[in-house]
């Protein structure tokens, strides 16, 4: 078993640097159905989920194969789950090894260490799942899609990212990220007798054009 390297550290900033990973299961009149989800512990977004009539590692794998076609993270992502059979199984952690993750579990019978992920759990039933009966798995298959991909990841404020939802913390950090990089690339270029120096080095602001033209005849 891997050993608990998130260890409960929940405050990450950048997306597609923890993902946690669990299981739920959804009661129907027809039987139960099962959800196994993979959410961006930045951003709280659900980034891959996967639903069936049996909890089988296949229902987990599909779960993060979703994840990693949407997302497709750089080496070194630390995935986080508990010590269940579906998680510890040789195909999972091939899978994991494949794309370059780093494996972390809970310790044994604590949920707590991936508190986040049954924070979303509770929020799904309390929020959506308990107001319904549902007659069958495809009509809870439906209020589960229509929980995650339309109003969980797009507009559910999370006290955790400061009251906005998973998309627009993913879309703010993205417009930082950038507004930070032209900073400093600005930043790096305005080097009086440096090779990037600015037309007009030594002015606040350059001449308007007309001025420009002006000094132009005289030469």
């Amino acid at each position: 078993m891997a050993p608990n390297l998130l260890d409960r550290q929940f405050e990450v900033e950048a997306p597609d640097t923890v993902w946690l990973g669990d299981l739920t299961y959804i009661w129907t009149a027809e039987g139960w159905l099962y959800l196994a989800a993979v959410m961006d512990l930045a951003s709280r977004r659900i980034v891959g989920w996967s639903m069936g009539s049996r909890i089988t590692q296949e229902l987990t794998q599909a779960a993060l194969r979703m994840a990693l076609e949407r997302r497709r993270p750089p080496v070194g992502l630390v995935h986080h789950s508990d010590r269940g059979s579906q998680y510890a199984a040789a195909d999972y952690q091939a899978l994991l090894q494949l794309h370059g993750m780093t494996c972390s579990m809970s310790r044994r019978g604590n949920c707590w260490d991936n508190a986040p992920m049954e924070s979303f759990f509770h929020s799904l039933k309390v929020e959506s799942l308990h107001h319904f009966y549902f007659r069958t798995r495809e009509e809870a298959q439906a209020m589960v899609f229509q929980y995650i991909e339309v109003f969980y990841n797009l507009r559910r404020k999370h006290s955790a990212l400061g009251y906005v939802s998973p998309a627009v913390y993913e879309a703010e950090r993205a417009v930082s990220m950038v507004v930070e990089k032209l900073r400093n690339s600005c930043e790096d270029r305005v080097e009086i007798g440096g090779p990037d120096l600015a037309p007009y080095p030594l002015l606040e602001t350059p001449p308007s054009p007309q001025r420009a033209a002006t000094a132009d005849q005289w030469t």
